[in-house]
């Protein structure tokens, strides 16, 4: 345990100045009690014999008192609390295809629509970053709490060039890592560079709950393989969670004066959940992405971390107190 303002634990030196005054207060009642020729058992106010119980009042106090002082310093302390936490990156598929309109108004349009639902309901402790992806995969917006930078980055996205899945994957893993990392300082220096050290293998299961959510219609057009993309999440315990968007009868698109079908691949996609931990989600239509978004829920954690425990003090300090007072009284019938 730590505390913020250790120098208010100084007053923790009155507490013996004020158990020397107790003491000295009694040994002086007990020279009154002998002048006086009081003998035998000693009868309070209220006619209850006395014996140990009148020092339980003082004691009491005097814990109250320090505890009281111990929560004026502020402690600090790890305490380990359930909290609704996790990292999603919503990774588009933002290939020509997705232009496709077999879901009304078009794929791109639906998707980015329940997207936004979903960003919106998520408790500021969920970290969402998008991705985009076509023949490429790039991070559009870094997973964060700040839902408006995520709707802005949503609204930017629109459909171009081919696709390839595996890369939207690996583009999402690398934001999850580095989320929740401080941004580097010092830049420029004249200072020799050191040489990087080896990274650290990254056991299994160590991003269990990250989940990256792809949104596309499993048309892989690029290399490399989107299964090496799939096994890449499952060794850092990353679920990919697929949301089929299109139907599997297809759609044409008129792409540079040429007609071009594209359809849903299911199969592809059901393959990358199945190998990740995920689950595959068909959405043919706005409402049906919309109920996928409620089916995929950030986890439960307890998880521990430096807290300010100040209140629990005070509320421990008042409890002992009053029963201090009570207990005198009830033996007494008067506050020492």
């Amino acid at each position: 345990m730590t505390f913020t303002w250790p120098g208010m634990l100084w007053f923790m030196l009155t507490i013996p100045l004020f158990v020397f005054l107790y003491v000295r207060l009694q040994y002086r009642r007990r020279q009154l009690a002998a002048h006086y020729g009081s003998l035998g058992i000693v009868q309070s106010a209220s006619g209850r014999p006395v014996g140990f119980h009148r020092h339980v009042p003082a004691v009491l106090f005097l814990a109250g008192l320090a505890v009281l002082i111990l929560s004026l310093a502020r402690p600090q302390a790890v305490v380990s609390l359930p909290r609704l936490e996790g990292t999603v990156v919503m990774v588009f598929d933002v290939s020509g295809s997705m232009a496709a309109n077999d879901v009304k108004p078009t794929r791109m349009d639906a998707a980015k629509a329940a997207a936004e639902e979903f960003v919106n309901s998520q408790p500021l402790s969920v970290l969402v970053g998008v991705v985009a992806f076509s023949d490429n995969g790039l991070s559009v917006q870094v997973p964060t709490s700040d839902k408006a930078a995520v709707f802005a980055a949503i609204s930017r996205l629109s459909p171009a060039r081919g696709t390839s899945l595996a890369n939207g994957i690996l583009a999402a893993l690398t934001a999850i890592e580095t989320a929740g990392k401080p941004p580097g300082t010092h830049y420029y220096s004249n200072n020799t560079p050191e040489p990087t050290p080896t990274p650290t293998p990254v056991p299994p299961g160590v991003h269990a709950p990250a989940v990256i959510i792809l949104l596309t219609d499993g048309e892989n057009t690029q290399s490399p393989d989107p299964l090496l993309g799939a096994r890449e999440a499952a060794e850092h315990g990353v679920r990919v969670y697929t949301v089929g968007i299109g139907s599997p009868s297809g759609a044409d698109l008129t792409i540079d004066g040429f007609i071009v079908h594209t359809q849903l691949n299911e199969d592809m996609l059901q393959q990358i959940a199945q190998i990740s931990g995920g689950a595959y989600y068909n959405a043919q239509s706005e409402a049906e992405l919309q109920n996928v978004y409620r089916n995929i829920d950030p986890q439960w954690l307890v998880k521990p971390e430096d807290m300010e425990i100040t209140s629990l003090f005070a509320g421990v300090s008042i409890l002992i107190l009053l029963a201090g007072g009570e207990f005198s009284l009830f033996w007494f019938s008067r506050i020492p």
